[in-house]
């Protein structure tokens, strides 16, 4: 609690220096126009030599030959920086003498220069009070963590830097003071988060251990920048200093990141490092080095520095959002984006240059304003024709719009046969071929059978061996045919064969229209063969008992429509929108130029193509056990625990028991209850040790387990139907099992299922369900 509250001051108190300085370096910043006006010292006479805003020097008729009498009313060799610095940084108004012998007086304004108006009025006060507004918005909501606390104070002071870059600029002593400090304090504060952000993920950290030592050289520009104020002739050589220790700061940042990104090749670095060393790039090249190097810079400062305001965004979208926004997605987006308004940005200015007589503010201006409006043009129009594309593009194309239909339509069927002949049908009528048809391999005999007898076939054009290898999602071609795999059970394996008659192509989005379809028609017949085993076992009920159950019939569908529904939606949700992000990824690969650049997108769209694999195999692994019917139980549940063993963070004692029942549907329903159980164990027990054991019995089996979690209140689980126990329990009755469950807040749970296979033999055997007992402690 002490501890919270002097982290609370601490904020605070940044929060108070920042407004205090902020507001400082802004009303510098306002009180006096910048004019930055080059000028030297011919014969006793202070002459233009080149005025940085060069319109607004030719409106106000300022050439460079004339020369400087007064600033702002004081002579200009009693001004103090002109010793050492020779530029008449701001002024509100100048004497000035013409070559022809005339007197200008000039009254300068802030809306004389839109430039600097711009840049160091509109800009920089817009980004302060955004900055703040951020930082509370991060107090408020987010869970407090050192990196959170890192990374606002991170914001406030690279804030703060860019704030008083206008002021410093004015030679304002307490200005160059706050600049100075803020710029290196802000590489350290950098380099503290990313220590902190090393532990979080677990990586080792590739810098040095004591991170306090570095904060020594914002001490140090604070210091020298006091001195340079009895001493104002080190200004140069200080501001040269604190450029290449500012140089030093950065490289560092960037080498742990990049060092930290090949060593351990992983994302969120890779992210992070684009976020961060993007903004520094054009202050960096454009104005630091050559200032150090050449003492003279390509883009002032001011223009630099507003590739910094990108920085604290960049963090907050990829270190504090998660499933709000898909940053791969944006970021390949924003580089498609980016390809085309860059090169045609380009080629605008190449035409300015070549019939416009501009000056490289100017230009500069140009550019960034036609860079980002056309940025914000092709973000507007794909959104446009997302909206519009009903009416842009024909449903022919829409492939989305298809497979909706489509599933629609084949979903209403409720018999195999049924279901296979819709899907042939839509087949035929979405990729507009004739011949299509589905063919049933025979694993007691090896016969491939046409399930239509309509058409016309002949084995021998079919490879057995490649029917026999055919695997889910496979679409093989052929000399003659398209082959894909339908669905596959003990006996058979279902086929679908698409007659190309070697003159017709399926298209890359017809073959994953087709594959993602191919999808969920599996995963239809699976339950439509589970909705027809239950429908005869009913019948069977109903001629034993004599009685119409047809309440439950019409509950059964209900419920075989909602599973459906909800199945095509993740499919859509997950591996749909993966896919077909690969597709526009590989069409744009296809037509690329960059040819150095294919390998590493490659590589990218390859992992890609994995983790929707993975998240395909989950989804089937999920349906349907893979090692259930070839291997066994045992080896079911041993990979069931591995996969759990990697995501907990509890010890799991386990025991499993080899049963030999002959009901085969006990396997499936003791793999579905540990499936349950252990995922309640992740998501609900915090527990710090789970047991859960597989026991043989003399007619059946019993599952004990148990943790040492924190427990709930049985009543609460009865009326929430919370954490699945209504459902192994309805598993446990429907072979007239027994439930027990023992928990109390805080002492963690206790279940027992005990199930005799003798009491089930006859599955068609009715007998009224009594809900479980529940033994409730104390």
């Amino acid at each position: 609690m002490v501890l919270t509250l002097i982290k609370e001051k601490w904020f605070w108190l940044a929060v108070g220096i920042y407004l205090t300085l902020g507001i400082y370096v802004l009303y510098v910043t306002y009180s006096t126009p910048f004019v930055s006006i080059k000028i030297q010292e011919e014969n006793g006479h202070w002459i233009i030599k080149e005025p940085y805003y060069k319109e607004w020097a030719t409106d106000q008729k300022i050439s460079v030959g004339d020369i400087v009498i007064n600033v702002d009313g004081v002579k200009v060799d009693e001004v103090s920086n002109i010793t050492y610095d020779s530029k008449i940084r701001a002024a509100n108004t100048l004497e000035i003498l013409k070559q022809n012998g005339d007197i200008l007086y000039v009254q300068i304004n802030h809306l004389d220069i839109p430039q600097q108006f711009y840049y160091l009025f509109i800009f920089p006060a817009c980004f302060f009070f955004l900055t703040l507004l951020i930082t509370f918005y991060l107090k408020i909501t987010q869970k407090k963590t050192t990196l959170l606390n890192l990374l606002m104070y991170f914001m406030l002071v690279i804030s703060l830097a860019y704030v008083s870059s206008g002021a410093s600029g004015r030679l304002d002593n307490l200005s160059m003071i706050i600049n100075r400090g803020s710029m290196l304090l802000c590489l350290v504060i950098l380099i503290h988060f990313l220590k902190k952000y090393f532990s979080f993920l677990n990586l080792k950290w590739v810098f040095i251990e004591n991170i306090t030592i570095i904060y020594i050289f914002p001490l140090i520009a604070i210091f020298l920048s006091v001195i340079s104020i009895i001493s104002p002739n080190i200004n140069p050589l200080l501001s040269t200093v604190i450029l290449w220790t500012f140089f030093v700061l950065l490289i560092s940042n960037l080498s742990i990141l990049i060092v930290g990104y090949y060593r351990y090749k992983s994302s969120q670095l890779k992210i992070l490092l684009i976020s961060v060393i993007t903004p520094f790039l054009p202050f960096l090249f454009l104005y630091a080095i050559p200032v150090i190097l050449l003492n003279q810079y390509v883009i002032s400062a001011d223009i630099c520095s507003l590739f910094l305001m990108l920085i604290p965004y960049s963090f907050i979208f990829t270190q504090l959002t998660e499933r709000i926004f898909d940053m791969e997605y944006f970021i390949s987006r924003l580089r498609y984006y980016f390809n085309f308004s860059f090169g045609f940005t380009i080629w605008l200015l190449i035409g300015l240059y070549l019939f416009a007589d501009l000056s490289v503010s100017r230009m500069t201006e140009i550019f960034f304003f036609a860079f980002l409006s056309l940025m914000a043009l092709f973000y507007i129009k794909e959104r446009i024709d997302y909206r519009k594309r009903k009416i842009l593009f024909s449903t022919k194309g829409d492939y989305i719009h298809r497979l909706y239909t489509t599933v629609e339509s084949i979903g209403r069927v409720v018999k195999i046969e049924d279901l296979l002949e819709k899907f042939v049908q839509e087949v035929v009528v979405q990729l507009e071929m004739e011949s299509v048809y589905v063919l049933t391999y025979d694993f007691q005999t090896h016969q491939v059978t046409l399930t239509n007898k309509s058409k016309e076939y002949t084995q021998h054009q079919i490879d057995e061996v490649l029917v026999e290898r055919l695997g889910l999602g496979d679409i093989k071609k052929t000399d003659h045919f398209y082959i894909a795999f339908i669905h596959q059970d003990v006996n058979y394996k279902r086929i679908l064969v698409v007659d190309h008659n070697k003159t017709i192509y399926l298209k890359d989005e017809e073959l994953l229209w087709l594959e993602l379809l191919l999808l969920y028609l599996n995963n239809f017949i699976e339950n439509t063969k589970m909705v027809e085993e239950l429908l005869n076992q009913l019948k069977h009920m109903k001629e034993a008992d004599n009685r119409q159950l047809p309440w439950l019939n019409k509950l059964l569908w209900l419920r075989f429509e909602e599973e459906k529904y909800q199945l095509a939606q993740e499919l859509h949700d997950t591996i749909l929108q993966e896919q077909l992000h690969i597709a526009r990824e590989m069409d744009v690969l296809m037509h690329t130029k960059e040819k150095e650049e294919i390998p590493s997108k490659l590589i990218k769209l390859h992992e890609h193509m994995i983790i929707s694999l993975n998240d395909l195999r989950g989804y089937c692994e999920n349906l349907k056990p893979p090692l259930l019917d070839t291997l066994g139980l045992n080896a079911a549940l041993e990979k069931l625990i591995q996969k759990i063993h990697k995501r907990a963070n509890f010890v799991l004692i386990y025991t499993i028991d080899r049963l030999y029942l002959e009901d085969e549907r006990l396997n499936l329903m003791i793999y579905r209850l540990f499936q349950e159980l252990l995922n309640n164990a992740l998501k609900h027990s915090y527990a710090n040790t789970v047991e859960i054991h597989l026991l043989g019995t003399e007619e059946g089996f019993q599952i004990l387990y148990s943790d040492d979690g924190v427990g709930c209140n049985i009543d609460d689980i009865l009326l929430a139907d919370s954490m699945g126990i209504q459902g192994m329990q309805e598993r446990v009755q429907a072979f007239n099992g027994k439930f027990a469950l023992d928990s109390k807040v805080g002492e963690g749970m206790t279940i027992r299922i005990q199930v005799s296979e003798t009491q089930h033999t006859n599955p068609y055997t009715y007998k009224t369900l009594t809900r479980p007992t529940y033994m409730i402690r104390g």
